[in-house]
């Protein structure tokens, strides 16, 4: 089975595809480069699914991937969550010692994630960005000549042959990014379990109270909300659109459904239906 995810190899979606089908699935991971690309090749049918990152716990939402949802190809839903620990690691080539390290070659926001440890240990080495921690770990160990690190995850290690010169070397153990699989065909959410239920609430018009009559809808219900997040809808200035998250799903959970319904029906907004999904453990 091919599965797309935000590339390259050795990224932390990698590593979440991974964990999310678990060993000996028969999953051949398709790399894209980009969120819209992942998106795009699920829609030509390039490949039935793709996993890309949605919110992660210190950074928040990723932009590119709600506005896929959002403008991106029409029909797709989501099928699964996976949240994902993100551990950076100190990574060299087989030789290297932390006290040779003369640059950390690495995505442009881990420095900030690894400040306490790279003040203590390496304060005096260069940064230098790269396009992704994997990319960091390539470009490091295609380098035998210099004595570079990178931070990255472990499967770039693994992949590139590289040594671990640190391990867990972020500032907040609590890091973990949610990731989502894309798809064409919605998933049976009607057993057991924890489920989510994604949507987007598009006003049809603006008009004082039209977020909180939306929002009313579900606390009469009872119903829980995890996320509430405006975007804007790209149609001029102080317009939004909004991305809710939901406990529950549409086809089990019927004060879910009827909430959905009763926006529609209200005519409070024009709901885009993400799909009902079994829920990620908690990391």
């Amino acid at each position: 089975m091919r599965v797309g995810y935000l590339g390259p190899e050795g990224t932390f979606t990698e590593e979440a595809l991974l964990t999310l089908f678990g060993p000996g699935a028969g999953v051949e991971g398709v790399p894209y480069m980009t969120v819209a690309d992942c998106f795009a090749a699920v829609a030509s049918g390039d490949v039935p699914q793709a996993l890309v990152p949605m919110e992660n716990s210190i950074e928040g939402s990723v932009p590119q991937t709600l506005d896929q949802l959002a403008f991106g190809p029409q029909g797709l839903v989501i099928r699964a969550e996976a949240i994902h620990p993100i551990r950076q690691h100190l990574i060299a080539r087989h030789g290297v010692g932390i006290a040779q390290i003369q640059r950390i070659v690495t995505h442009p926001m881990v420095p900030a994630q690894c400040s306490h440890f790279l003040r203590r240990n390496l304060p005096d080495a260069e940064i230098v960005a790269a396009t992704s921690n994997s990319e960091a770990v390539r470009i490091v160990c295609a380098h035998p000549e210099e004595a570079w690190a990178a931070i990255g995850p472990l499967r770039a290690a693994d992949i590139y042959g590289a040594e671990v010169l640190a391990a867990d070397i972020e500032d907040n153990p609590n890091n973990s990014t949610r990731f989502v699989l894309i798809g064409t065909e919605p998933v049976d959410a009607t057993g057991p379990g924890r489920f989510r239920t994604s949507i987007i609430c598009m006003l049809t018009r603006d008009r004082p109270g039209a977020l909180l009559a939306i929002l009313q809808e579900f606390a009469l219900r009872a119903v829980n909300l995890t996320k509430l997040e405006s975007r804007p809808a790209k149609t001029g200035l102080g317009r939004y659109l909004f991305f809710i998250d939901i406990e529950g799903s549409q086809e089990r959970d019927l004060s879910v459904a009827a909430a959905i319904q009763a926006i529609e029906e209200q005519g409070l907004a024009h709901v885009v239906d993400l799909g009902s999904y079994p829920a990620g453990a908690p990391d």
